[in-house]
């Protein structure tokens, strides 16, 4: 497509594809593309009533009890869906983690699996007062909030994608820019 234009004239950007057609078959066909699409709203929502009780915990001093629970509770589904998202993963990609295509969005997902589970382990081992484990919470969330942002991204590229192989194949049935 390079130095092609679209049919409104733009000039298109040729950009790696994120998935190939054998991967896109394979996406699509597993159930596991269902489940992390019913999880990670889920787990967003979690993280929204467990963000707002940790939040009250630090400002009032009230509820500790319920935020630290609503904590692991959040990171007992971030479990769940890294599990879950590796499977999808190997389906897909051949691969349990580090695909080429969501190599960086593995990466930064292990920060936010340590960060976690260095709550839970601060929790348990009773390390730190409950100040200082729930502002280890909205470092974890921190960086849960990028890591979903990056899979966001990688959702919107997936879509352009699409789109935009199926703009290609409507401009080949009609001849357009084929012949430059």
């Amino acid at each position: 497509m390079t130095g092609q234009t679209r049919r409104n004239d733009r000039p298109t950007r040729v950009r790696p594809a994120l998935y190939t057609e054998a991967e896109r078959r394979r996406r699509d066909g597993t159930k596991w593309t269902l489940v992390q699409g019913v999880l990670a709203p889920l787990q967003f929502l979690v993280f929204l009533v467990s963000l707002f009780l940790v939040l009250r915990y630090l400002t009032t001093g009230e509820g500790f009890a319920a935020a630290t629970w609503s904590v692991v509770v959040k990171t007992i589904i971030l479990y769940v869906i890294m599990v879950t998202g590796s499977i999808w993963e190997k389906v897909v990609f051949g691969r349990w983690l580090f695909a080429p295509a969501f190599f960086w969005e593995d990466v930064f997902s292990m920060l936010v699996l340590a960060l976690h589970t260095a709550y839970l382990a601060a929790v348990f081992a009773g390390w730190g007062d409950g100040r200082d484990q729930m502002l280890l919470a909205l470092a974890a969330y921190v960086t849960y909030v990028i890591n979903a942002g990056q899979f966001l991204w990688k959702l919107r590229q997936a879509r352009l994608q699409q789109e935009a192989e199926a703009e290609a194949a409507y401009d080949e049935a009609l001849g357009v820019g084929a012949s430059g």
